[in-house]
């Protein structure tokens, strides 16, 4: 007896082939979305980096009351006495080492409060320089870093900060209202003396152009799959 033979391939059914095509249309258009939208945070990368670049680089101006995302990495300056007594000791890792940033409130004439970060040290019992009377602070404005670093909080009991939490160290302190910032110093006249200054890290990750691609060719990757089963559709129902 002799069989008929139906080919070694299944016809797909036009469900099959609406199902494809709509997991194909989910995923190209979600797979361009995503690079688009990379493309959008590159341009906005790109214009921050050229922004904070001229920030840093400009004259500085006095130091405002409060400050913004807009104020970041401004130079700025201002004139005050330094409490020693109410300084506190953040952690830092620097080029130089681990250590502690040495952040000191600065009182000015008008009884405004500003805590400086007027450098690092390598310890917490690490002599350095205490200019006495009035002095005058330049520097780059910083935001506050509430709360802690990763996965370790502060520690005000403890009197251990992992970060510098503008308004936790002003309550540790006793120093009352006090400007919603700080100030990281410019580097002094001597290169080594404590507190080392002007150790900011002033760096914006820009990978946007890299996850771009990446995006772009994953929607290229599901097009040309889509294409290839949809070609061999075709040929199975012309066999």
């Amino acid at each position: 007896m002799t069989t008929a033979n139906t080919g070694g391939r299944g016809k797909r059914s036009p469900a099959f082939t609406i199902g494809l095509t709509l997991i194909a249309l989910i995923l190209f258009s979600g797979f361009g979305a995503l690079g688009a939208w990379q493309i959008q945070r590159l341009g906005w990368k790109r214009d921050l980096i050229a922004r904070v670049d001229a920030r840093i680089h400009a004259a500085p101006v006095p130091a405002p009351i409060t400050a913004t995302k807009a104020d970041e990495y401004r130079r700025v300056t201002l004139t005050g006495t330094f409490l020693y007594d109410k300084a506190a000791l953040t952690q830092a890792v620097t080029v130089r080492g681990p250590g502690f940033w040495l952040m000191t409130p600065l009182r000015a004439a008008d009884g405004a409060v500003t805590l400086i970060n007027r450098g690092f040290v390598p310890s917490r019992t690490a002599s350095y320089e205490r200019p006495q009377g009035k002095v005058q602070v330049t520097g780059l404005l910083r935001l506050t870093e509430p709360n802690g670093g990763f996965l370790r909080s502060n520690d005000p009991a403890a009197d251990r900060w992992h970060s510098r939490d503008v308004a936790a160290i002003a309550q540790a302190r006793n120093l009352g209202s006090t400007r919603p910032y700080f100030i990281d110093a410019q580097r002094g006249p001597s290169p080594t003396a404590l507190p080392i200054g002007g150790l900011t890290v002033v760096s914006f990750p820009n990978n946007h152009l890299q996850y771009a691609i990446t995006w772009f060719a994953l929607a290229a990757m599901t097009l040309g799959a889509y294409m290839l089963v949809m070609r061999q559709t075709g040929k199975d129902r012309r066999e």
